[in-house]
């Protein structure tokens, strides 16, 4: 994402003009933009047109209008944002009050305004628009005949490709079929990731599986790599990481994300951060479940102690469609900020931040115990707001 004007006022009034560059700057975008804010962009409008002898037609324009917006939608897998909203700017092709339905394009700027620009809106402007912010890390997650290749961004873990293979049984014997079979299945996971990994950005290709499938999968894959003189593969071989996982489905690359190889591989992205501060939790809920609670009200209690070490916030509370409910979650992270906390905003569309999810979206770890709170744990949890 591309900075390119910033005018924000002392009362946090004002707005900012980016330009989105990625596919992943679409989800950036959504989570700025919220019902009632003011957006310009430039978009595609049928009008028609009425000639000297009276025919009827109709072209499409490229005009620029400016929406009040009124509903968001973003399709996580196409990375497509549409914002519909009624014009609220004189236009010669667009009257006033009308609605339209603007969807923002890759390389083409929009101006973006509110009337109060939030902490926490305004850090994902600072993320976003820095480099160091990108999809580093790939991921296989397969079992024999099943595969899912991912790339682990700092917000989103993406799915670029599902392979599935039927891969028939060995038989006594004869095993032909079954290798046949397999042998094709790994030939189609090798041509999806060359298909969909950026070798020059990513640092990582995690391949993870149960049993030997991930080892036998690359020593095709270089084997291969050998004989077609694929330089692609080989001058990346180190970038291979080979690690456990339950099975070739999307939600087990959360443990190949939690392997000690892995955290120490990757101890500079945001998506292993996530990872190990929810492991973090897990443990402490285990061992001092004095010292982990989840729930609004139980988090912002523990908050008022001044106890929180660590927030872990699901960035889709952020996005809630009442602005009190949403300035509630944004003066808790500012709080624990201002308390010397960490706060780590999860991206929902992790796998993570789905697991945050089913816990509220909002838990913390704390700096010492606050056994009063776990008197009430049940009541909060099972009657949040």
């Amino acid at each position: 994402m591309k900075l390119v004007r910033k005018d924000i006022e002392k009362d946090n009034a004002g707005q900012v003009t980016l330009v989105p560059e990625e596919p992943e700057d679409m989800w950036h975008t959504y989570n700025l933009v919220q019902v009632g804010d003011s957006l310009r962009a430039s978009t595609i409008r049928k009008v028609q047109t009425e000639s000297s002898t009276g025919s009827v037609g109709s072209n499409r324009v490229r005009t620029t209008l400016t929406l009040c917006v009124e509903a968001i939608d973003f399709d996580s897998q196409a990375c497509q944002l549409r914002v519909k909203g009624t014009n609220i700017q004189e236009n010669e092709y667009v009257k006033m009050g009308a609605y339209h339905t603007i969807e923002l394009e890759p390389n083409r700027q929009f101006t973006l305004a509110k009337k109060q620009w939030d902490s926490v809106v305004l850090e994902r402007i600072e993320q976003a628009c820095d480099p160091a912010w990108s999809a580093d890390v790939a991921a296989v997650v397969m079992q024999e005949g099943l595969a899912h290749i991912c790339l682990v961004t700092a917000s989103m873990t993406l799915t670029r490709a599902k392979v599935e293979v039927n891969i028939p049984r060995k038989r006594k014997g004869n095993c032909s079929q079954h290798d046949r079979a397999l042998e094709r299945f790994y030939e189609q996971v090798v041509q999806a990731i060359q298909r969909h990994v950026h070798f020059d950005v990513v640092k990582c290709i995690l391949v993870a599986s149960p049993g030997f499938v991930r080892e036998q999968f690359c020593d095709y894959m270089f084997q291969q790599a050998v004989k077609t003189d694929n330089k692609l593969l080989l001058e990346n071989r180190s970038k291979f990481l080979q690690v456990h996982a339950s099975s070739g489905h999307k939600y087990s690359l959360k443990e190949a994300l939690c392997d000690p190889t892995v955290a120490s591989r990757l101890s500079d992205t945001k998506a292993a951060g996530e990872v190990k501060a929810l492991d973090d939790f897990y443990k402490m809920l285990q061992h001092e479940p004095d010292r982990a609670f989840y729930g609004l009200k139980q988090v912002e209690k523990a908050n008022e102690a001044m106890a929180i070490d660590t927030l872990l916030i699901s960035d889709e509370l952020f996005r809630h469609q009442d602005v009190a409910t949403r300035s509630r979650y944004v003066r808790l992270v500012d709080s624990v900020k201002e308390n010397a906390g960490t706060v780590r905003i999860f991206s929902s569309l992790h796998v993570s931040g789905e697991q945050l999810s089913q816990l509220t979206g909002v838990a913390a770890i704390l700096r010492f115990p606050v056994p009063e709170l776990s008197d009430q744990e049940d009541d909060s949890s099972s009657s949040e707001d």
